[in-house]
């Protein structure tokens, strides 16, 4: 399984409403077709944390795949009013949101 974690800031108030926006995009076929198999979203102080698992080590080529899809278009534009870079001045694309792991640890089933 691969995970990824996106840094960014968030209006506190906004949980409802970024919340809605997932469970109406994770409704559809969408996640399925990124090879998402699980989706949390926090907040913390005016920060915002998504983490996202994948079922292999491909999702971010299958995400890059789903960028040009309309839905995937449609939230990405009606989440901005809620979420804003991390760091404006570096940010490019999501890429530019993604925390570095730097320690893991799984204990045994």
């Amino acid at each position: 399984m691969h995970s990824t974690l996106i840094v960014a800031r968030m209006d506190p108030g906004s949980s409802t409403e970024v919340a809605r926006l997932f469970g109406e995009f994770d409704g559809t076929e969408m996640p399925h077709l990124m090879g998402t198999r699980r989706r949390q979203l926090f907040a913390y102080r005016g920060l915002y944390f998504h983490l996202q698992d994948f079922d292999g080590d491909n999702g971010g080529e299958l995400i890059e795949q789903a960028k040009t899809d309309d839905r995937f278009v449609r939230i990405s534009e009606d989440l901005k009013p809620f979420i804003q870079a991390y760091d404006p001045a570096t940010w490019r694309s999501p890429a530019d949101a993604l925390a570095t792991r730097f320690y893991d640890w799984e204990g045994r089933a």
